[in-house]
């Protein structure tokens, strides 16, 4: 499956955002949708960033919007729905999503459903199910991790059955990314640490991946994970620090830009199963399970692995192996430095059977995985993640 989709995916038209990046960029907005003969976005924004001066001022200079500011982590159906349901009523003619990567997905999956109105968020589950283009879509990241101002991808929780569910499509590649350092200042250390913990899992699983990858996917993911680990825990100690933050937003950028023709693998897909079950932070959630993962993939990671290691200065001399060793070590540390822990104890025993046929579901065959999972051997990885 995976030769033949890397065969396929040739010839699909992939494409970039427009990047606009640098301090004050955010002052930009209201021009760009102007460009686009916008006239009444749906802004949808976290709570946070709504109240911010930038983005009352934002809204000053547009002649007509509406806004929406409900999105929670672990973004739900029903909020997509609302959205939706939002922008209709209001007669909206375009998306501005403003936070981290819940609001981006679930703006994401609300325009979708607008193009697609006799769609489900279910029956858009999984690749190529939207084919439809999107009204105007801005993506404005507030945190350095997710990666969804740039990829193809939106994963919702149904509420009801726990399950997240990833629509991936190149349709939702928003038309713009903009990134703007001043609107993650004074982010909390602990949400630094566990977004930029996200980004490096994109890096290194789309890395890691095989079939998919090409040169720039390497490139952007090298790029992004030399700067993750020269800027993150600088911006987690400080705030105020606007060159590591508008740093780790191009770092998230890149690691987007890798995984989206990439791919990602059995983190994610595990991942996904501890958010949809026990609300765990997507961030976290991976930061916890990369290195684990990694480890366990042994031989067949480690060259790409020790190439990471040295070009993270993290190990340059000795075998394959040792180099691999030591860059797992590194992500382990690096996550003990910001206060992230080494197991999530919140799996319960009876669960594990679920989040197996999850993440299972999720990642075979879709994701270009190293290593193959099967159901005995995801339990026993998931385990290991328990501790």
């Amino acid at each position: 499956y995976q030769v033949c989709f890397a065969v396929g995916a040739r010839l699909l038209p992939w494409r970039r955002p427009e990047c606009i990046t640098g301090l004050g960029s955010f002052a930009r907005v209201p021009s760009l949708l102007a460009e686009r003969g916008v006239r009444k976005p749906l802004i949808v924004a976290s709570r946070r960033q709504s109240q911010t001066p930038a983005f009352q001022e934002m809204l000053g200079h547009l002649a007509g919007w509406s806004l929406y500011t409900g999105v929670t982590a672990n973004p739900r159906v029903e909020t997509v729905e609302a959205i939706a349901a939002q922008y209709r009523r209001s007669g909206c003619d375009g998306f501005v999503a403003v936070g981290g990567g819940s609001p981006m997905d679930t703006a994401k999956a609300a325009a979708a459903r607008i193009v697609r109105p006799n769609c489900t968020v279910e029956q858009m589950t999984g690749l190529f199910k939207v084919m439809h283009a999107l009204p105007p879509f801005i993506a404005v990241p507030t945190t350095a991790g997710s990666g969804s101002e740039t990829t193809i991808a939106a994963v919702i929780t149904n509420e009801k059955t726990h399950h997240k569910h990833a629509i991936m499509d190149l349709c939702l590649v928003p038309r713009f990314a903009v990134l703007d350092a001043v609107l993650t200042e004074d982010l909390p250390p602990a949400t630094t640490a566990q977004t930029g913990m996200d980004a490096l899992t994109h890096a290194v699983e789309a890395y890691v991946s095989v079939h998919s990858t090409t040169k720039e996917t390497d490139r952007c993911a090298e790029e992004a994970t030399a700067a993750i680990f020269r800027y993150l825990e600088r911006a987690y100690a400080n705030g105020h620090d606007l060159e590591a933050r508008q740093e780790m937003l191009l770092a998230s950028f890149k690691a987007g830009v890798a995984f989206t023709r990439a791919g990602v693998g059995n983190v994610h897909a595990i991942a996904h199963t501890l958010g949809g079950l026990y609300n765990t932070a997507h961030g976290l959630a991976n930061a916890v399970i990369l290195p684990i993962v990694l480890e366990d993939y042994g031989t067949a990671a480690e060259e790409k692995l020790a190439r990471l290691a040295e070009i993270t200065g993290t190990k340059t001399t000795g075998t394959a192996h040792e180099k691999s060793a030591a860059f797992i070590a590194a992500i382990r540390a690096m996550n003990a430095r910001m206060g992230i822990p080494g197991h999530l104890d919140v799996i319960r025993e009876d669960d594990i059977p679920q989040m197996v046929a999850w993440a299972l579901r999720e990642a075979n065959p879709t994701y270009p995985v190293p290593v193959l999972y099967d159901a005995a051997h995801c339990a026993e990885v998931i385990r290991r993640v328990r501790g």
